[in-house]
């Protein structure tokens, strides 16, 4: 008679998921899927038209990374500023493609040593690269998502 009854309750136990609602069995599957994804990682690379997507993930942020780098480096040669005093610093940019493509400045850090110098570094740097060619977005499980990364910017007059 005990066997039943510890089989009666764990079958009580058991069954109480058949007691939730379809709409809670739902709920719990999407929480343990979002659980399981990680967010700070991409499935594809951002890509310029020089970029293979369907390269390796290695490959297709290493292109990206080049081909970033190269059109920032390009932008930036165009920029000149006087200074009194030589620059030996590094200011870090903060962009973000979004999930149209679209490249944007978020923030350009505030270096006191820079902006005594050169009041309007920021705004100039910013203007300048905004004004950047679109790219295709970043892929996350089949949708186009924003990716925010950072740049630094070494600053060196001697």
């Amino acid at each position: 008679m005990r066997k039943y009854m510890l089989l009666s309750f764990f079958g009580l136990l058991v069954s109480c998921e058949l007691f939730m609602s379809q709409e809670d069995k739902t709920q719990k599957l999407v929480n343990e899927e979002l659980l399981a994804i990680d967010w700070n990682d991409v499935d594809q690379y951002p890509h310029f038209d020089g970029c293979d997507e369907t390269a390796t993930k290695q490959a297709q942020r290493e292109c990206f990374q080049s081909v970033m780098l190269d059109s920032f480096s390009n932008a930036l040669d165009s920029l000149e500023f006087q200074v009194n005093h030589d620059l030996n610093d590094t200011v870090y940019i903060d962009f973000v493609i979004d999930e149209h493509g679209f490249i944007s400045v978020l923030n350009v850090e505030e270096k006191t040593s820079v902006l005594n110098e050169i009041t309007d570094f920021n705004t100039k740097v910013s203007e300048l690269l905004n004004d950047l060619t679109t790219v295709a977005p970043a892929i996350k499980r089949g949708n186009p998502v924003s990716l925010r990364f950072r740049l630094p910017l070494v600053l060196n007059t001697h």
